[in-house]
């Protein structure tokens, strides 16, 4: 018997609910063992982060060996990375033990529209991991910000935008809606072969903290277990769906509380 096994790359968020903990929440809700490789450690709680406290760049590449050396990983899912050290680390790592599958979750813009990357971890991101990713999964203002382009308003401002992100070498680009407007919220996945959008419900909840960091991690979980990129997008969003319908459900903190990353079981 085989173990789909998936590896975050991402910093930690010490209330639980997004980055590194999400990401293994995610794994395990889904039927696939969890490693990580940790690249930052954040003081954060519901209402926001108050300090990060980054991995030296050889303490990252020591996981990366660590965990491949041993570890029979199918996919990666790569999220936090602020330093250009980190990002150099990850590229090279990811170069030694060539993965199959390598979702980047780029994260780079904050809810409130702060930018959270200086320009050069920008520019190492474009040059150094999207050319080695499977997958980018941009939101709406980090699609605009890797591009340097005003925020997509259109479906077809959003195609262009999600094409001229694959002419940066990656092979499939998904715009996320949820900062879009409207009933529903769209997703576009752009490849080569074309778009394909998904659509879920807008839900009226103020508990969505780690969305975005679960939904990369569905995708990656469903690569691992052997899905096909559409198939895995599709069961990603369905199944973050229902953790953002079910978010009400969970009493945790006093801001924006996490999505029920195990709403299938209690």
């Amino acid at each position: 018997m085989t173990t789909p096994i998936a590896v975050t790359v991402a910093g930690s968020d010490s209330s639980g609910g997004a980055g590194i903990q999400a990401d293994l929440k995610t794994f395990a809700a889904l039927g696939v063992y969890g490693a990580s490789v940790i690249t930052a450690l954040t003081a954060q709680n519901t209402a926001g982060v108050s300090a990060i406290h980054d991995v030296p760049a050889e303490f990252v590449t020591a996981q990366i060996d660590s965990v491949f050396s041993d570890l029979d990983v199918n996919a990666v899912k790569i999220g936090m990375v602020a330093q250009v050290a980190t990002i150099d680390a990850i590229a090279a790592g990811l170069a030694r033990w060539s993965p199959k599958h390598v979702v980047l979750d780029p994260v780079m813009v904050a809810t409130s529209g702060d930018r959270l990357l200086p320009e050069a971890a920008v520019a190492a991101l474009r040059t150094k991991l999207i050319p080695r990713a499977s997958l980018i999964t941009p939101n709406l203002p980090e699609a605009a910000a890797l591009l340097d382009e005003p925020v997509a308003e259109s479906e077809a401002e959003i195609e262009s935008q999600g094409k001229r992100l694959l002419q940066m070498r990656c092979p499939a680009v998904l715009i996320k809606g949820g900062h879009g407007k409207g009933a529903e919220s769209i997703d576009y996945l752009i490849t080569a072969g074309g778009i394909a959008a998904f659509a879920a419900p807008r839900i009226a909840t103020r508990n969505t903290h780690g969305t975005g960091c679960s939904l990369s991690s569905a995708i990656a979980a469903g690569l691992a277990k052997g899905e096909e990129m559409e198939t895995a997008v599709r069961n990603g969003k369905a199944w973050v769906s229902a953790a953002i319908a079910a978010a009400d459900r969970l009493g945790v903190g006093h801001g924006h509380g996490p999505i029920h990353h195990f709403h299938r079981f209690y």
